[in-house]
């Protein structure tokens, strides 16, 4: 089943909390999730693990294994996503291989910008190996709203290529930042602001299946 592949080689860029939000947004529908944890610092997989519904998750940061692993474990789940490294390893290439669809969360900041056109680049390699595989769809994280930033940044990433810009954007909120403390992830929290940020998360999760 697809394998989504959650990458950025920029760290802070909201990989870890982009992977968990999905995971823990499509087992609320009852659905079959597996996350891989390749990154070093085991944000989601120590996240997950503290969930009052813990979705299983597997550390791997060796290339060799991701390569050898992901195809099976990809028919043994109904959506297997991965929590790539920061930065453009082999575990990022072997990830990018093996991915249905790759998301890259991106801060509207001109470090975040050049870095994303960096697994970008990547993307494009994959899909000459595998003949336009695999799809792929960049966003912005943690934007502040109103600014003039966040609309240039949507300016420069429209002019990249061959990458679907989705729309939906995750606007900075304090409740994201919190609820790795807490054990839990928006939609597991209450309060309006909880409320804010599970209504962006679903409408951009929304727009990646449909994309699949």
């Amino acid at each position: 089943m697809p394998v989504i592949g959650v990458c950025n080689q920029k760290g802070g860029s909201g990989k870890s909390s982009t992977a968990v939000h999905l995971a823990r947004w499509l087992q609320s529908q009852s659905d079959s999730v597996f996350v891989i944890d390749s990154d070093g610092q085991r944000t989601s997989s120590l996240w997950l693990s503290n969930l009052s519904q813990p979705i299983p998750v597997e550390i791997i940061p060796d290339p060799n294994e991701l390569l050898e692993r992901l195809p099976n474990l990809a028919t043994e789940h109904q959506w297997l996503i991965v929590d790539a490294p920061g930065t453009l390893a082999e575990a990022t290439r072997a990830i990018v291989l093996w991915s249905d669809l790759v998301l890259i969360p991106c801060q509207p900041t001109g470090v975040d910008l050049a870095s994303a056109s960096d697994t970008v680049r990547l993307i494009k390699q994959a899909r000459a190996i595998r003949k336009g595989e695999p799809k792929a769809a960049i966003f912005l994280n943690r934007a502040v709203k109103g600014t003039r930033l966040k609309q240039e940044a949507f300016t420069v990433l429209k002019a990249v290529p061959d990458i679907n810009v989705l729309g939906e954007v995750i606007h900075q909120r304090q409740i994201i930042a919190d609820a790795f403390g807490q054990g839990a992830t928006v939609f597991d929290l209450g309060g309006d602001a909880a409320k804010d940020a599970q209504k962006e998360y679903s409408r951009l999760f929304t727009t990646i299946l449909k994309s699949l």
